[in-house]
């Protein structure tokens, strides 16, 4: 691959001091506890396991302490109000070309497409609507999805009109996921635009915002990609009000920290940013990884990548945390965040393969390693829990040596020190906790105590969610140790559809999932206590965390907590209390209707039985080409069984061949409205699932 050669940020803004420093800030300390941990140790004797305890404490301590310099940089900078490096244009650019586009795998179409008619909307009131054209791009692989995601984009275009650019395309065959999807938008429409702005299904983001990040990349012509920090909203879950509070008071102090540090080297999230379109088609195409394990084939965690790579071929990547207007979801429950932990895990992991590539700056190898230590240092963890466990064994089950087999003038007698112990751990908490006390600092300092509810609830709520974090983190640590072993096994994960608004988690499932930790922890628990009492009583906020995640799990997961603590005036953010304009637009698009139906058919059905549906699922399906007579002949087969016995009989991939098929499609419409008792029943009932009222005629159009 050619790499460009440019004057890169590094040499710019100070790069390389400032990884160094860096480095240093989190090695030094990471060294002094380790050293720290071999004298609390009360067993000398012990060498190999006393040895293996202090590295993994001290690099789970580096590991921590990494937050506590991105912080302090992000205080410093928004205290001083440091200036962006990017140049700010001194008017507004409006002749580049810009695409849009929402990646889309299975999700509900009506919440998706009311995002875009608010952003729609929104950029028609800042002026900027005719730079932009609004992509919804299908890798769905479900014929209800497929169907829905039709009716709700026809119904979107009926609402803004027929000159809106809003197009829709599904892909038939599903390759890389959403990097492929974008990939292959980029291939067919993307050099028709400058740049791109990648949404997920969920985001969000004013017409200003938009705007702005447009006219950035205008005047910095060096700039790849501009990545935003979305602020999480529409929560109402307990769990999720909590993520969305904690996102959005530290999530700022953050994000001004990496901004810091990484300048134009910056992180790209994969949604919510702006992409230069031609360095990106040229240089971040994707290989695939060599092997069939977990660490081979598609690359999965693709946007740490493809930042990289654009950095490699001299493109500048940038955090720009100043622009407010950027919004997106988060899962509603502890288990939905898992599983979406699960599938990144592995993709994270699968950066091992990538952290020595030739030609990435040191500071994306850093990201890289950065996302493997969030699984992996799960794994680190337990491995301290366990060595610290077998070091109680062994003073307990083995006699102690007095006499080394090096020679001494005295005896050497174990000597525990509680108070260095509980020192250390006051250390590691003050790191933890200072960047909640900078960012209430920040949030006092810049009067916006207020939209967090008042300093009484922005405090209050700062403690509920330390202590809930407490409990979740044991939580966390458990399942992201298991993911990682299972990746490094070689086991690979599918990657469904995203848990979208409010969800449940039921007892049966949180039984389920968090049922073998807390088997674990009464086990561990009971060993440690027969063993050593006192050592007991440090491991009980892990412990007991496991064995409270079944009711916590389910608890937090449910609305009625998290509506009577909106209520109470807890956990509220700034969108809450003075909600922008953009997501009052979207709350409208979402209570307007929908495309007028002849039926309440839905999905595959609908298509086949709703003649409206089945007009517009027509008119997008190509031209049908001339096929193999094999083809048309299990196409026929399939019409047949579907008229006698009903769309149930059909699998899921028989339904997908059918619609994907215009002949196929139109002719079973027309076959099934020609059908008689007993068999319309089959047709009938398959409408009737949410509703117990008579059918309605077909349109007066058919009729006539």
């Amino acid at each position: 691959m050619t790499r460009e050669t440019s004057r890169g940020p590094a040499s710019r803004y100070g790069g390389v001091w400032r990884g160094l420093l860096l480095t240093v800030l989190v090695l030094a300390p990471a060294v002094v506890a380790s050293q720290f941990m071999l004298a609390v140790l009360p067993h000398p004797g012990y060498g190999a396991l006393n040895d293996a305890l202090a590295a993994v404490f001290g690099v789970l301590f580096g590991w921590i302490s990494i937050g506590l310099w991105i912080s302090l940089a992000g205080a410093l900078s928004l205290l001083f109000r440091t200036r962006s490096r990017l140049q700010a244009p001194a008017a507004t650019s409006r002749e580049a070309r810009v695409a849009l586009v929402v990646p889309v795998f299975r999700e509900d179409p009506h919440p998706v497409c009311a995002r875009l008619e608010s952003m729609y909307r929104s950029l028609e009131a800042a002026g900027r609507l005719a730079q932009f054209d609004f992509f919804l791009l299908s890798d769905s692989n479900d014929a209800d999805a497929w169907v829905e995601e039709e009716v709700a984009w026809a119904g979107l275009r009926a609402r803004l009109g027929g000159a809106a650019r809003i197009f829709y395309r599904r892909r038939r065959i599903n390759i890389k996921r959403k990097s492929g999807n974008i990939a292959d938008f980029c291939r067919r429409w993307g050099l028709q635009y400058r740049y791109m702005v990648v949404l997920d299904a969920d985001s969000l983001m004013t017409g200003e915002v938009l705007g702005r990040l447009v006219d950035l990349m205008e005047h910095n012509p060096s700039v790849g990609l501009i990545q935003t920090l979305p602020a999480a909203v529409h929560q109402n879950t307990l769990f999720g009000r909590v993520q969305q509070f904690a996102s959005r008071l530290y999530g700022p102090l953050f994000a001004a920290g990496l901004n810091f540090w990484h300048m134009g080297e910056g992180h790209y999230w994969g949604h919510n940013a702006i992409i230069r379109v031609a360095p990106f088609v040229r240089y971040c195409a994707l290989p695939r990884l060599p092997g069939n394990g977990a660490f081979g084939g598609e690359i999965m965690s693709h946007d740490f990548v493809e930042a990289a790579l654009l950095r490699r071929a001299g493109w500048e990547v940038w955090l720009e945390p100043s622009l407010e207007g950027s919004y997106e979801e988060t899962p509603p429950t502890l288990l939905d965040e898992l599983k979406r932990d699960r599938r990144w895990a592995q993709g994270n992991i699968q950066h091992m393969r990538l952290i020595f590539t030739r030609g990435f700056v040191p500071l994306h190898r850093a990201v890289f390693v950065n996302g493997i230590m969030s699984y992996g240092s799960s794994l680190l963890w337990l491995t301290f829990l366990l060595l610290s466990t077998a070091e109680v064994v062994l003073h307990v089950l083995v006699p102690p040596s007095y006499f080394p087999a090096t020679r001494v003038l005295f005896p050497v007698w174990p000597v525990w020190h509680p108070q260095w112990a509980a020192m250390l751990l006051w250390f590691t908490l003050a790191i933890l906790f200072v960047p909640k006390f900078l960012s209430i600092g920040l949030a006092l300092l810049g009067r916006r105590v207020r939209d967090f509810g008042g300093f009484a609830r922005l405090l209050a709520g700062v403690v509920s969610e330390s202590v809930l974090s407490s409990l979740l983190a044991p939580v966390r640590m458990l399942f992201h140790t298991v993911f990682v072993v299972s990746v490094l096994l070689g086991r690979k994960t599918q990657w469904g559809p995203q848990a979208r608004g409010d969800a449940t988690t039921r007892w049966r499932e949180a039984l389920r999932y968090h049922g073998p930790g807390t088997m674990l922890a009464i086990a561990w628990g009971a060993l440690v206590y027969a063993l050593s009492p006192n050592y007991f009583w440090w491991l009980l906020p892990v412990m007991g965390a496991w064995v409270l995640a079944i009711p916590l799990s389910v608890w937090l997961s449910r609305v009625g907590p998290g509506r009577a603590a909106r209520a109470a005036g807890l956990f509220v953010t700034p969108e809450e209390s003075h909600p922008p304009p953009l997501l009052r637009l979207y709350q409208e698009a979402l209570a307007a209707p929908g495309l007028p139906r002849c039926t309440r058919a839905r999905g595959f059905v609908a298509a086949v039985v709703d003649p409206g549906v089945n007009a517009l699922h027509c008119a997008l399906l190509p031209l049908p080409a001339a096929s193999h007579e094999g083809t048309a002949l299990s196409r026929q087969r399939l019409i047949l069984t579907a008229i006698k016995d009903g769309p149930g009989a059909l699998t899921p991939t028989e339904r997908l061949q059918i619609l994907s098929d215009r002949d196929s499609v139109a002719g079973l419409h027309w076959r099934v409205w020609a059908l008689r008792a007993p068999r319309a029943r089959y047709w009938l009932e398959a409408q009737l699932t949410r509703s117990d009222k008579p059918l309605p005629p077909p349109c007066a159009e058919v009729r006539r």
